[in-house]
């Protein structure tokens, strides 16, 4: 059954995962994980200040041991940060443990979601929209990589996401 199982979404900054899981657990009955803010919850820091003092692979050795820890779980919808997929043994213990949902997003309407948020390290630049299409350019390859399911997200409801992931997540099931 696939509820015993944990969905994993991922994708860009912005693209929704942690509102979508929220209302995704909430419908499921599952219980509702963000990995950055387990790792905050770890270490009793902000990310922004572990990239600060531990630079970018400090914060993702600290995000494979959390992803690795959370994926052993059942009963649960785990949002990731959006770099999660960068390392190939994260990409791996995802695939192998959990339904993998990636929210694709436009890069115009990440940008329009992130473009006043102060929390997002690697958006700290002199052009974050175009930081934003660098990273998306990097990253869609992983996205779909480790998916089992893609959504194509941006002007819709999360409501309406979470009505087509819960599609395909029947649809799953039954084959």
């Amino acid at each position: 059954m696939i509820n015993s199982r944990c969905i994993v979404l991922v994708g860009m900054p912005g693209s929704g995962k942690t509102t979508v899981g929220r209302d995704l657990a909430k419908r499921l009955g599952l219980r509702f994980v963000d990995s950055d803010h387990e790792i905050e919850a770890r270490t009793g820091v902000k990310i922004p200040t572990i990239f600060e003092i531990e630079g970018e692979d400090g914060f993702r050795r600290r995000e494979t041991q959390t992803l690795d820890a959370l994926t052993r779980e059942s009963n649960m919808v785990l949002a990731t940060g959006g770099g999660a997929v960068i390392r190939p043994e994260n990409r791996a213990l995802l695939r192998e443990r959990a339904v993998v949902v990636f929210l694709s997003v436009p890069p115009q309407i990440l940008w329009e979601r992130t473009r006043h948020d102060r929390s997002r390290p690697l958006l700290q630049v002199a052009d974050p929209k175009g930081r934003l299409e660098e990273l998306l350019k990097a990253r869609g390859p992983f996205y779909r990589e480790v998916a089992h399911i893609i959504v194509e997200g941006g002007r819709g409801t999360p409501s309406a996401m979470v009505r087509m992931i819960e599609k395909e997540l029947q649809a799953l099931c039954e084959h």
